[in-house]
């Protein structure tokens, strides 16, 4: 039975631990609410434009813009989108798990990777996977200008023929305890089927569509990535949050069980003491 010192001192272990994630869970929940009003102000633009740019690309020529080509699907830009720490449930986990399926369904075909991350380029570094670029530390001051960096390169990938399409692998914010994982194709640009009912609209274009498609794709990149930016953010506050209330929890159920067994403890000590002290009266009477 252990001593009643290595048990307080187990206690107090528990607490001192139990305070670091108190604290890491407010931080979080503070973080979480401007990374929330940084995705709801940017969803609708982002969403909007994709709606619109792929209504256009699915009536253009394919060959009207080089973003629009579509060459199939015999090299890949998966971009990976991981926290840089951890203590967040399985948020980076759910990622590598989803990214290693990736590859699994795609082993003909030939698979780079670009990281934003410390993670996941760790987790695919000992894999001896191809890495176009990483991306490390982003998220301390997050700027569109990361976005913009990382959307030049993914363009000129695909313009220069590198690769012929590009994936996102991100998580999405839904709520605290609820970020699904979503791979969008970002390159090129999606063609949607074109209904019947739909051939009796048409639009006109003002510039011509060769000049919006120039200065509108890019931008459309851009965006897409800067929204995945602030949906993985968001979503690695919410998972770390949950996932220190939850050791929070943990703690408190562990320092309720340790003090009643300490208490047990020093009770049969207490119980021990008395029956020596009055089995020694009787002996000496």
């Amino acid at each position: 039975m252990p001593a009643l010192i290595d048990i307080r001192r187990r206690i107090r272990s528990v607490k001192s631990t139990q305070k670091v994630t108190r604290a890491m869970k407010m931080v979080s929940a503070a973080k979480l609410r401007r990374a929330q009003d940084a995705i709801f102000a940017a969803r609708p633009f982002a969403r909007k434009m994709m709606e619109v740019l792929n209504r256009m690309a699915s009536r253009a020529d394919p060959h009207a813009h080089p973003l629009l080509e579509d060459r199939g699907e015999g090299k890949v830009l998966a971009v990976v989108i991981t926290a840089d720490k951890g203590l967040c449930g399985a948020f980076n986990a759910n990622i590598i798990r989803t990214v290693s399926r990736f590859l699994a369904e795609r082993s003909e075909v030939d698979v780079s990777f670009s990281f934003v991350g410390r993670k996941g380029r760790d987790f695919f570094r000992r894999r001896q996977v191809k890495i176009r670029s990483e991306h490390v530390g982003v998220y301390q001051a997050l700027r569109f200008e990361t976005a913009r960096e990382i959307a030049a390169d993914l363009i000129d990938a695909f313009t220069s023929g590198d690769v012929d399409r590009v994936f996102l692998v991100h998580n999405e914010f839904k709520s605290v305890i609820q970020q699904p994982l979503v791979v969008d194709r970002v390159l090129p640009i999606e063609r949607h089927e074109i209904r019947p009912e739909d051939l009796e609209q048409d639009y006109l274009y003002e510039p011509a569509p060769a000049t919006i498609f120039e200065d509108m794709l890019p931008r459309h990149v851009e965006m897409q990535v800067w929204r995945a930016l602030l949906e993985s953010v968001a979503a690695e506050h919410g998972a770390r949050m949950t996932a220190m209330d939850a050791a929070t929890n943990n703690a408190t159920d562990l320092i309720d069980r340790l003090t009643l067994h300490m208490n047990k403890v020093r009770q049969a000590a207490i119980t021990k003491e008395i029956i020596e002290v009055v089995s020694g009266a009787g002996s000496a009477s």
